[in-house]
């Protein structure tokens, strides 16, 4: 597949890395020298020196061969984003995205105005972590969630601590906590440990801080949650540190979600902005959220969820660790430092959000076949959540899945088939029209792919 970048900030540079390793030809537009270099130093790509939305650049890139064109310039009016869009569609590339911060172009209005002028897909970095961060919310002491057919799947996280009951058990011995019948509920599907991701076997030993992900239908939730001693309950009461872009659209959703939303926010002038842009339930108040005393001034102690999102790693993750100490149950931290992820979940940060990761789930989903109907970066790896539905003929639906050659790192959790949820297993045979859920390593995605087509 031919990609085209435009722009080597953040957001572009790691998908440049993450295309690249799946076997890409990536060119990467830019003005700054600098910032092509540092790319080019660090993955095998094409730099091409020029101005974002050139008709010259756009050409020199053989956007018109391109299969995929990104433009996401951080550095521009992001309209310039769109133009370039728009330009390369005009030039012949097969599918174009764009980066945006006008929240009008991503109501469903917008994206079919967008769609109809050839910008495939309109994204805002900002809006998608809001969106996750909210989705997140929804799950009280849950390190992470995802659901599917309306809640008929889950997808949850969870974190062991010292009081867990599965603690040094192994798998086999967990799935014998339950009857026959409980154990169609759900399905250990992979474990988050230290730097790597596990894909479980029936001897594999659930370990002191290990993320454990687990798939389940809705009728087992209430079950499981209440075995491994966690409550499933969503967050009424939500402060917020940080009201830049993400906390003001992060706060916005949550209003009308939970009872109580506050902003906390360091800049006067900006305080004064959100009091008057943000609906009247949302209270803003001026302070340093990194003071222990003020958030406790704040009565931080009273609130079901922290959620940290200035502009600084180290503040967010710090001030999350506080919020612990304060008995706050729920912690999210957006941390941008790929080297601090590991370290704020070491220090007890329940939910590490990255911009960089979760846009870049969004647009990858692009470079899989059109079966692949979203794709979801999760929270403490590097693995991704993939649904797709599978197609008549397709080599996923000629065998049971023990006698399929699926990758060592990617598993098939569950699927819908006429609107229920199920459980995967060994003996499971995937029909044509099913919706199927699968986690796996980024190295695996097209093998992946490939098997549904």
């Amino acid at each position: 597949m031919k990609v085209v970048i435009d722009g080597a900030g953040e957001i572009g540079s790691h998908l440049a890395k993450l295309l690249v390793r799946d076997g890409s030809e990536v060119t990467v537009i830019d003005a700054d020298r600098s910032r092509l270099d540092a790319l080019s130093a660090a993955v095998d790509i094409e730099p091409l020196e020029g101005d974002p939305s050139s008709l010259k650049s756009l050409s020199d890139a053989q956007v018109a061969k391109a299969d995929l064109f990104i433009a996401t310039y951080p550095y521009v009016d992001q309209s310039i984003n769109i133009l370039a869009a728009m330009f390369a569609k005009s030039l012949g590339a097969k599918k174009v995205v764009a980066r945006t911060k006008n929240m009008e172009l991503l109501t469903s209005r917008g994206r079919q105005m967008l769609k109809d002028l050839g910008v495939d897909l309109p994204f805002c970095p900002e809006k998608i972590i809001s969106d996750e961060i909210s989705s997140q919310l929804r799950h009280s002491t849950i390190n992470d969630s995802m659901d599917f057919a309306k809640g008929k799947l889950h997808i949850l996280a969870f974190r062991l601590e010292e009081e867990s009951p599965i603690l040094d058990m192994k798998l086999v011995d967990f799935t014998h906590q339950f009857s026959r019948e409980q154990n169609s509920d759900f399905r250990v599907i992979a474990i988050s440990r230290d730097t790597s991701t596990i894909i479980p076997k029936f001897d594999t030993k659930f370990k002191l801080g290990d993320l454990v992900y687990i798939i389940i239908r809705k009728e087992g939730v209430k079950m499981l949650t209440g075995y491994l001693g966690v409550n499933d309950v969503a967050a009424e009461k939500v402060m917020i540190m940080g009201g830049g872009t993400v906390g003001a659209i992060t706060a916005s959703l949550l209003s009308s979600e939970v009872q109580q939303v506050k902003v906390v926010e360091i800049n006067r002038e900006r305080c004064l902005k959100l009091a008057g842009d943000l609906p009247e339930v949302i209270e803003v108040v001026n302070g340093d959220g990194r003071n222990s005393d003020f958030l406790y001034e704040q009565g931080l102690y009273d609130y079901d969820a922290f959620v940290a999102l200035t502009g600084s790693d180290e503040a967010n993750i710090l001030a999350c660790v506080a919020a612990r100490k304060f008995g706050v149950n729920r912690t999210i931290a957006e941390v941008e430092n790929m080297e601090y992820m590991r370290l704020a979940e070491e220090l007890g940060v329940d939910t590490v959000i990255n911009k960089k990761l979760v846009t870049a789930s969004r647009i990858f989903k692009l470079t899989l076949s059109d079966r692949a109907k979203f794709v979801r970066y999760m929270s403490g790896t590097e693995a991704e959540v993939m649904e797709y539905t599978a197609e008549q003929g397709s080599a996923i639906t000629r065998k049971t899945l023990k006698d399929i050659d699926f990758p060592d790192d990617a598993v098939i959790g569950g699927y819908i088939r006429a609107g229920e949820g199920a459980i995967a297993v060994g003996s499971t045979q995937i029909q044509a029209g099913d919706r199927v859920i699968v986690f796996a390593m980024p190295d695996s995605a097209k093998a992946v792919d490939r098997l549904f087509k």
